[in-house]
């Protein structure tokens, strides 16, 4: 089993910044990569960005240039800074957590953390 405690969620006006942290706690053996989502009221919940333990990086076209995700393997985090923030990234954002082992793939989530962006 893996924990989690997300912060840095909250309101900001177009065009700000908030800086989004996930630490992972418990079965943490055999992470192999850490991410974001997001889901906007009455939509699908949808990647936004990603980090291997390697530190391959991949984010969705709608965030390219505006967010960053970042990693510390020792401590177990993944964070994301997002600037430039526009209404359409109002969402819950949830840490993702794969691990790889044995018996295979198996994703684990955090309890979300809302975003609202609003003037």
């Amino acid at each position: 089993q893996v924990q989690f405690v997300e912060s840095g969620g909250g309101l900001v006006q177009p065009g700000g910044s908030l800086r989004l942290s996930c630490a992972a706690s418990g079965s943490i053996r055999s992470i192999v990569a850490m991410a974001w989502y997001r889901q906007a009221p009455g939509k699908q919940r949808e990647p936004v960005a990603a980090i291997t333990n390697s530190g391959a990086t991949s984010y969705a076209d709608s965030v390219k240039g505006r967010f960053t995700i970042s990693r510390d393997n020792a401590k177990n985090t993944v964070s994301l800074q997002m600037n430039s923030l526009k209404p359409e990234d109002t969402a819950v954002y949830y840490c993702n957590v794969r691990k790889i082992d044995w018996a295979g793939a198996t994703d684990y989530w955090g309890q979300g953390t809302q975003v609202t962006v609003s003037s």
